[in-house]
């Protein structure tokens, strides 16, 4: 998919999926979100920008942590995004400004922010390296980048909503989905747009759902196939919720779900 097309397709499909969002995947990305936070160590005063924000969850966290004399600039694709964001983060002297642009073209001065974030959005990108680049490009001598993806296909048990999709679409959904949370590729990223010093953790989570609707809502309405998923006749909605649900049947506890999942947080020095 060419690389406006992958773009425009992101921005469009997290439109739709911005209301199902936090119903979604909010507790389930928080273990995520928690470790990122703390290898970021964030400081009062310190300048701060998020790409990839969403409805703005990680990004009320950076502005308590850097407090009232901090700055936090948080950007996402999605304009739908932005307006849900604006809406949740609540805080005084315009601490946190929010943009929808591209993470892989800043419209930010170079050299001027303590710290780079992104939770759980490099996987969406046309060009991971690019956006790391961006990353690298906007921060001070000293700033410091962190990154969480999800981590390798096959230790993530909700994966086959993929598939499952593609089988109904004429191209690839997320054709690159996993690839950064693959062997050492974060890593690789991260040396190559010229970070030092990178670390990189991997950990294993379950993630939880109370029933087969919320499991199904993330999995579609609330996550990366929404827009191919808003798509879908009553036949096909039919057909694509039986397979997630036989696919996902290993992970079954009474009438929720425990679904295996996996992550990558990679921290790295300009």
């Amino acid at each position: 998919m060419k690389p406006q097309l992958q773009r425009r397709v992101q921005r469009y499909g997290w439109n739709i999926a911005a209301e199902y969002y936090e119903d979604s995947w909010k507790e389930q990305l928080t273990p995520a979100q928690d470790k990122l936070m703390e290898m970021m160590h964030f400081q009062p005063g310190e300048s701060v920008l998020e790409t990839a924000c969403g409805t703005g969850l990680v990004t009320s966290r950076i502005a308590k942590a850097v407090g009232p004399d901090g700055k936090v600039s948080a950007t996402d694709l999605s304009g739908d995004m932005i307006g849900l964001a604006k809406e949740n983060v609540k805080t005084r002297n315009g601490l946190v400004k929010f943009h929808r642009m591209d993470a892989g073209a800043l419209e930010m001065e170079e050299k001027s922010f303590d710290a780079a974030i992104c939770a759980l959005g490099l996987m969406y990108v046309p060009d991971p390296i690019e956006s790391l680049n961006e990353m690298y490009r906007i921060l001070k001598h000293g700033g410091r980048a962190g990154i969480a993806v999800w981590g390798e296909r096959k230790n993530c048990g909700w994966a086959e909503v993929f598939p499952i999709v593609d089988r109904q679409v004429a191209s690839d959904v997320c054709p690159l989905f996993f690839q950064q949370g693959t062997g050492n590729a974060l890593q690789y990223t991260f040396q190559e747009a010229g970070f030092n010093d990178v670390e990189v953790e991997r950990f294993k989570v379950n993630l939880n759902y109370p029933d087969s609707e919320t499991a199904l809502m993330a999995a579609f309405a609330g996550g990366p196939v929404a827009l191919a998923y808003e798509k879908f006749d009553e036949d096909t909605v039919e057909t694509v919720h039986s397979e997630y649900l036989e696919s996902v049947r290993p992970y079954q506890k009474g009438k929720g779900y425990e679904i295996p999942g996996e992550f990558v947080v990679a921290k790295g020095v300009k």
